[in-house]
């Protein structure tokens, strides 16, 4: 039986020596300063949000940064976004790729579009949580909307069952794909109207509410509100498309 732990700090300033991990998964967690020294693998995978990463001693962090830059064009396009322009440009980009992919993931069957690859989120969860996040930070804290969240929206990973019931998320849902896209993209129309209408002004006024109620009590302005919109469907994209590679390649072909 696979040993699980969960919102612990037990293994905080922990050092680990001549153990077997092989298997071993670390997910959601604050990695700041983990240091994996003089071990061996014949396969290691690191994937999040890395200021600085050293493998080996050297600095691959610029190397990692482009190459995600170079597949995901998109990436950079959000991540700098800065005048009102800049965000238009961000969203222009992130619609044709997302128009393109959910061509691409129409062409499965539907139980494929269910599957999760590596443990990750299905393409339909990857929707349901775009969804959420939208409906967050441009529905609730931009927009202050009377009843922003859709109840298919998918919130993150480390957000407890009773706080989503608390914000009407049916976590236990198992919508179609269908059923899940129209309010994702009546989300994204929404998004699409407010980029067009932006200014420096806007961008720079401070939000009344903040995403939900699990979200620090600070301030919330439009321009980091709309960042995180634009981030969430750009690192979410390059997670749906990777996975798709996958299932598109078990399934058979026509004959």
């Amino acid at each position: 039986m696979v040993s699980e732990y969960a919102q612990s700090d037990q293994f905080r300033g922990a050092r680990i020596h001549l153990c077997n991990l092989d298997g071993l998964e670390i997910r959601d967690c604050e990695v700041n300063g983990l240091k994996i020294v003089d071990c061996y693998g014949s396969d290691v995978y690191l994937g999040g949000d890395f200021e600085r990463l050293v493998v080996n001693d050297v600095d691959v962090t610029a190397y990692v940064e482009a190459e995600l830059d170079r597949r995901q064009p998109a990436r950079a396009l959000a991540r700098e976004a800065a005048s009102p322009e800049d965000y238009r440009a961000a969203w222009d980009a992130i619609e044709a790729q997302w128009a393109a992919t959910l061509d691409r993931a129409g062409l499965l069957p539907e139980a494929a579009l269910h599957e999760q690859v590596n443990g990750e989120w299905s393409f339909v969860q990857t929707q349901r949580h775009l969804l959420m996040a939208g409906d967050a930070w441009l529905g609730n804290a931009v927009l202050e909307e009377d009843t922003p969240y859709h109840p298919l929206g998918l919130p993150y990973g480390g957000m407890p069952p009773d706080v989503a019931a608390k914000l009407g998320f049916t976590l236990e849902a198992t919508p179609t794909l269908d059923e899940v896209l129209a309010p994702r993209l009546a989300r994204m129309a929404t998004m699409r109207r407010v980029v067009d209408e932006l200014t420096e002004a806007e961008l720079d006024r401070v939000c009344g509410r903040k995403p939900a109620d699990p979200y620090p009590d600070q301030e919330y302005v439009v321009r980091r509100c709309l960042k995180v919109v634009l981030k969430e469907e750009a690192e979410h994209h390059r997670y749906a498309v990777r996975d798709l590679a996958v299932l598109e390649a078990g399934v058979p072909e026509p004959r």
